[in-house]
């Protein structure tokens, strides 16, 4: 997991512009060296679980949406060495794509 290793700044997602991605705090992906993670967009916020595999890093998560419980999974790619996209996808709700740079 060291290439994904760190917090990276969501630049873009299918279904929310900026102001909501950045509403609470800056739109993030955080992944920790020990298989886990947080991220945090709009009113959402979570904690994962994470594993990878060849070509890409899966999850899956937990957390809030406006103090509702939330879960699910998602997965990300390295792009390039400071840019990854992925899609995270709600149980029984919505699914995004994003884009995120790494935050130095």
């Amino acid at each position: 997991m060291n290439e994904f290793s760190g917090k990276w700044l969501i630049v873009d997602m299918e279904l929310w512009n900026r102001d909501f991605i950045d509403l609470v705090e800056r739109g993030h992906f955080t992944f920790e060296p020990n298989d886990s993670g947080s991220f945090a967009f709009g009113a959402v916020s979570g904690y994962m679980d994470c594993m990878e595999n060849k070509e890409q890093l899966d999850f899956t998560f937990e957390g809030e949406d406006e103090c509702d419980s939330i879960s699910g999974r998602g997965y990300v790619k390295l792009t390039k060495e400071d840019k990854i996209s992925g899609r995270i996808y709600f149980h029984q709700g919505d699914d995004s794509g994003f884009t995120a740079i790494r935050d130095e």
